[in-house]
């Protein structure tokens, strides 16, 4: 079973890390637009990762690969990497994508290295002008205020590349059938330098904005820190995460983890809704991904319409106020 595109998707505890079924996405956009074929794989301890490929058999794929050993149990960065560049000399794909993960970040550049090749890194768009002259991948420079686009080079060579959080929709996934092969790579324990520990886990307050399927972001528009309350009450009436600008946040009137853009979290809601949000790059860089964004300001030159689906042009003070009593009936 070969492929022209393989796609290797991380694990979080029994299921999927949030960000894995991005990077499908990505790679079946990619494999789409080049007309080739796309696998996907797994790795762990083989009888954990059997339900794991068993999904993963439910999508449009060439194959699944479940890469199965002991020594995967736990993730170490010279066990993937051993393991995953044994796999790519026997299945030789031209392009692998990642999600670009903390996991990723830690092992992908020394796998491209291994196989002779570079990582392009958190990329947040793929263009396609022709099959021919191959694909564009988009990184950003400065905060978001520049695009930078990207081609592979090399000759014959592997292309590897890791997806931003945000920049493709997991819900694009398209279903399908696929059949599932185990891979057994010769790992050994003696070159695995590192003994896994404890999972990384952040305090217990703080939110994981990532995964809110709604979400109420307030800024500047506010005014004062009193005026909070206008958007916590339509983000609890719509079952909302509330979440903000970066100026709120230095202010100190939200905590910083409520915080998206390009120095806070990624997002990828249903539903974004900007209240009193001008919308500076830096802040469009974060929730970019929304599927749909309302944006509530008074200012109708404000760069945040740019990007709304639906605007609102109008004092929030009155505007906020009205939805939430409408949405409580």
């Amino acid at each position: 079973m070969s492929s022209n595109v393989l796609v290797v998707l991380e694990t979080k505890g029994a299921g999927w890390h949030r960000m894995s079924f991005e990077a499908l996405a990505a790679a079946q956009k990619l494999s789409n637009e080049l007309g080739m074929s796309c696998s996907a794989v797994v790795l762990g301890e083989g009888a954990a990762i059997a339900p794991l490929a068993a999904e993963l058999a439910t999508k449009k794929l060439n194959g699944v690969w479940a890469v199965g050993d002991s020594l995967l149990a736990e993730y170490t960065a010279d066990g993937w990497v051993a393991a995953l560049q044994q796999l790519i000399v026997e299945t030789k794909p031209k392009f692998v994508v990642l999600p670009h993960t903390y996991q990723v970040r830690d092992f992908a550049p020394a796998l491209a290295t291994r196989m002779g090749e570079v990582l392009i890194g958190d990329v947040t768009a793929i263009e396609v002008a022709d099959a021919q002259s191959g694909p564009f991948f988009v990184r950003q420079w400065m905060q978001g205020k520049l695009n930078a686009e990207y081609r592979h080079r090399s000759e014959g060579g592997v292309c590897f590349l890791s997806v931003q959080a945000g920049s493709f929709r997991a819900d694009a996934v398209a279903p399908g059938s696929a059949e599932v092969k185990t891979f057994a790579p010769k790992l050994d324990a003696a070159k695995i330098r590192t003994k896994p520990g404890e999972p990384f886990r952040e305090a217990a307050q703080t939110v994981d904005l990532s995964t809110a399927a709604v979400i109420v972001s307030v800024g500047r528009g506010i005014g004062e820190q009193d005026n909070l309350k206008l958007v916590e009450d339509l983000a609890s009436a719509l079952g909302a995460e509330l979440a903000a600008s970066r100026p709120i946040c230095d202010a100190g009137w939200l905590p910083m983890e409520r915080q998206v853009g390009s120095s806070g979290q990624t997002v990828a809601p249903k539903l974004y809704l900007a209240v009193g949000i001008s919308g500076a790059i830096q802040h469009l860089v974060g929730m970019k991904g929304a599927k749909t964004v309302v944006a509530i300001n008074k200012d109708a030159d404000a760069p945040i319409f740019e990007v709304a689906d639906i605007g609102v042009v109008g004092d929030l003070f009155e505007v906020v106020p009205a939805i939430t009593k409408a949405i409580r009936g």
